[in-house]
């Protein structure tokens, strides 16, 4: 009766099922996955927020396929400010990030094709991949003192029907930022085998420190037909307004091709609502003063973090650059799934183990930077004395 793209398994992991279980019995929960920002403390311009979602304009109904133009200039101008020139034109509209990977599967590839995406990294594409009928070939992003890509192995898995390159921008949940001379290995890449790149940058400004290496935005990529994704889900911590959107850059013939086919698909959808487009200029101001309560929230608990593996032992963290994650890494004594559930049962610790994230071997744990800092502390030291034991 159902379609073979949804025969994913419903029974919850072990973790959820524990998880489950301690809610019903009432018991308490360090949650160290916290990662809704609505639920983290922030301090939010309200009053705003809510007048611009009653803009009587948006009584009217007025159908764009790209989403309202006014919305669209509103975009430009968020990446004016990063001194990169974008067009109105060149913005799509859509209700979430998943929805425009949609929208962007759909438009270059066929069932059958393939998307090359990084590892480790947050579990939707190969969802979403499923999804469009599009098959999803992992390429490693490796730690050495820091995360970079993999280029030679990226290179040996493209494929007669490999269709596009994936990046994240900073990544979740390494919180690795591409670099200059790895976007140009990007786009030798994607000329050699005619791949579009296609750019998720919803965390691109929770950076940590400046870093003049570190690519700023792929919006405007002139070389290669590019795709950058973002939205106000992080960019003003507002993912309950759902609107997200998708910026078409690269070489002129093409992108006005992709514009064209784009509009058929965004029009057969039309799924941003009035009132948000409207209210999306308003929204995007949000940021301004919500970014730096959450930056300094990231940056406070990593720091509380670095105290506390100050004096060494058997964990310690990974590399991050920027994003709302941090990687933990422990003894692989036990595999990841096995320490998470041993700190769920006996210390009250909710964390993700890395194989959620496809770490290719054990010792991870996944900790959200976002909870209020004496959760986080109190948190993480009972996660070092359980190592400890």
């Amino acid at each position: 009766m159902f379609a073979s793209r949804t025969e994913w398994s419903l029974t919850p992991n072990r973790l959820a099922q524990r998880l489950a279980e301690r809610r019903r019995q009432g018991l308490p929960i360090l949650d160290l996955t916290e990662s809704n920002p609505t639920r983290c403390g922030f301090q939010f311009p309200a009053q705003a927020i809510l007048e611009a979602l009653a803009a009587p304009r948006a009584l009217t109904y007025e159908p764009h396929p790209q989403g309202l133009h006014r919305a669209r200039e509103a975009v430009a101008a968020y990446y004016a400010e990063k001194r990169i020139a974008i067009a109105p034109e060149q913005v799509f509209l859509t209700a979430s990030t998943s929805e425009a990977y949609a929208y962007v599967f759909r438009l270059l590839a066929d069932p059958g094709d393939n998307i090359l995406a990084p590892f480790p990294s947050y579990p939707l594409f190969d969802y979403l991949g499923r999804l469009n009928d599009v098959e999803v070939i992992a390429y490693p992003l490796v730690y050495d003192h820091g995360w970079q890509l993999d280029r030679e192995t990226l290179r040996k898995r493209v494929r007669v029907r490999s269709r596009a390159v994936l990046v994240v921008h900073p990544n979740n949940p390494t919180g690795s930022f591409i670099r200059r001379e790895e976007l140009e290995s990007l786009i030798a890449c994607c000329r050699e085998h005619s791949l579009a790149l296609v750019a998720d940058e919803v965390f691109a400004d929770y950076a940590f420190a400046p870093d003049s290496q570190r690519v700023v935005s792929h919006a405007g990529t002139p070389d290669v037909l590019t795709f950058t994704l973002s939205g106000l889900s992080k960019i003003s911590a507002l993912p309950q307004m759902k609107v997200a959107w998708t910026v078409l850059s690269g070489p002129e013939a093409i992108v006005r091709d992709a514009v064209a086919r784009l509009e058929v698909i965004a029009d057969t959808y039309l799924s941003v609502s009035a009132p948000v487009a409207h209210a999306l200029p308003s929204l995007l101001e949000v940021r301004r003063p919500v970014q730096p309560q959450v930056l300094a929230r990231a940056r406070d608990n990593l720091g509380r973090l670095d105290e506390l593996l100050a004096a060494g032992g058997p964990v310690s963290r990974l590399e991050v650059a920027g994003g709302w994650y941090v990687v933990l890494k422990l003894p692989a004594i036990r595999s990841d799934e096995d320490w998470a559930l041993e700190l769920l049962d006996r210390d009250g610790v909710l964390v993700h183990p890395g194989h959620f994230y496809d770490f290719p071997v054990e010792g991870h744990l996944v900790v959200s930077l976002l909870p209020p800092p004496a959760v986080l502390y109190e948190g993480v030291k009972r996660i070092l004395s359980r190592v400890a034991m």
